[in-house]
């Protein structure tokens, strides 16, 4: 599951060591990632990732996420 929010990207993936959320720059490199103990800590995490995207500038967004590049 991915969604684009406007320079950012969050995607939530599942995978044989649990779920984790990516944050994807617009050049497709992952900038943070983070894992999580279930799909529902997932999303929950992606939701608020999302909501940061929209109200923070990139620049803070970048220093709050700890996202190089």
């Amino acid at each position: 599951m991915s969604a684009k929010e406007g320079r950012f990207e969050v995607q939530l993936r599942e995978g044989p060591q649990g779920w984790r959320v990516a944050i994807i720059g617009t050049d497709g490199e992952v900038l943070s990632e983070r894992a999580c103990v279930d799909g529902a800590e997932a999303r929950s995490y992606a939701s608020t990732v999302r909501q940061h995207i929209y109200w923070l500038s990139p620049d803070k967004f970048r220093s709050y996420y700890a996202a190089e590049g």
